[in-house]
């Protein structure tokens, strides 16, 4: 099969390309047909750069202009939806038509498809429990204990310590370090060089220098989690670090020891949440966001990019920004007055010299 797609569309990596039908995508989704359901899908694009036969979407208002103009076939669009021109394309009207364009993503055309074997060159302990369909990369290490469900897929250069298990269909992408004992449970997805149960940043002084205390915990990673490149996780100092299913880390985000991120949080790229901090579920942090330590962050927080939070939390659903943390309203107008403050300051100065002027030309009543 020879497609030529355009370097913004995505393209059919399978001979399903000769069958797929807006019908098809319909059924997938549970969308309702507006037009020809038997035109022809080989590739998805975005709305301004879609070309015939690919599929777009439409989820933010803004971009609704290009529902008129694009060249795409078909568009997936909110029920409500409610064209002010004509429309060319076949519409497929869904009450969340992103998330239905995710599931045509995963279904058609994710350039992924795991392979299925173990390498010979991989270092793979007596005792390691393995069950179907795994797969195992070359120079990948396995300890001893370690237990593999079925479908986990393993790709090269990855070290899982002694006593890890992996839960199914659960994804390490290369380099993955796993420490021992660490826990994965079923189709969690963790991306190229990131780190899982490695030491928590525990010292005591004693003497005039730190002795480190020994970090016996493990790390606990729930369903449905997916961890980005270069992550850190550290292991509890006693007990277990936690991440709750369904949570998402970005690329670059450091958990300290014996912290717990509810279920279903997302954490954007270089955050840092310091260690027996606990995030309640549904939170968002903001690329660049900082958590202390030893806080309770309620549910539904959500954190600004670049801020800090450096105190507890009573409420939930609360969004903040800056540093330290503030509701966002207080930090806004914060941030108004602090802009404001070199006119001020001008102003207090050309003040302080008209009250001198008067002081020098009002006379004196001494010697009165």
């Amino acid at each position: 099969m020879d497609l030529f797609c355009r370097d913004s569309t995505i393209c059919l990596l399978n001979e399903r390309v000769l069958s797929l039908l807006v019908s098809d995508i319909a059924q997938l989704v549970s969308a309702r047909v507006e037009g020809n359901a038997s035109v022809a899908i080989v590739s998805v694009a975005k709305l301004e750069e879609g070309e015939s036969g690919s599929l777009g979407f439409l989820s933010n208002p803004k971009y609704e202009s290009w529902v008129y103009q694009t060249q795409c076939s078909a568009i997936l669009v909110p029920e409500s939806f409610q064209p002010s021109q004509a429309v060319s394309a076949v519409l497929l009207r869904h009450s969340n038509p992103y998330f239905a364009f995710c599931q045509v993503l995963t279904e058609y055309f994710n350039p992924i498809q795991h392979p299925i074997g173990v390498s010979s060159n991989a270092d793979i302990a007596p005792d390691v429990q393995i069950l179907d369909d795994v797969y195992i990369g070359s120079g990948c290490t396995i300890g001893s204990g370690v237990v593999l469900a079925k479908g986990v897929k393993i790709y090269p250069g990855v070290y899982v310590g002694e006593g890890a298990s992996i839960g199914a269909d659960t994804v390490l992408f290369p380099n993955v370090t796993l420490y021992p004992f660490t826990q994965l449970g079923k189709r969690v997805t963790v991306h190229a060089g990131s780190v899982i149960g490695s030491d928590g940043f525990g010292f005591a002084m004693e003497g005039g220098r730190y002795h480190k205390i020994p970090q016996v915990g493990i790390v606990v990673v729930e369903d449905d989690v997916e961890i980005g490149a270069n992550c850190t996780i550290d292991r509890a100092t006693m007990g277990r670090t936690l991440i709750e299913m369904g949570s998402k880390l970005d690329n670059s985000v450091q958990i300290g020891h014996n912290v717990v991120i509810g279920k279903h949080t997302v954490i954007a790229a270089q955050a840092g949440i310091a260690g027996s901090t606990k995030i309640g579920e549904y939170s968002v942090l903001g690329g660049q966001s900082g958590v202390s330590g030893h806080l309770v962050v309620p549910a539904q927080t959500q954190l600004g990019g670049q801020a800090g939070l450096t105190r507890n939390l009573e409420k939930t659903g609360m969004k903040l920004s800056g540093t330290p943390a503030l509701p966002v309203q207080e930090y806004l107008r914060s941030s108004i007055a602090i802009s404001q403050l070199t006119d001020l300051q001008k102003q207090v100065r050309t003040l302080q010299k008209e009250v001198q002027k008067l002081k020098e030309n009002t006379p004196s009543n001494d010697g009165d």
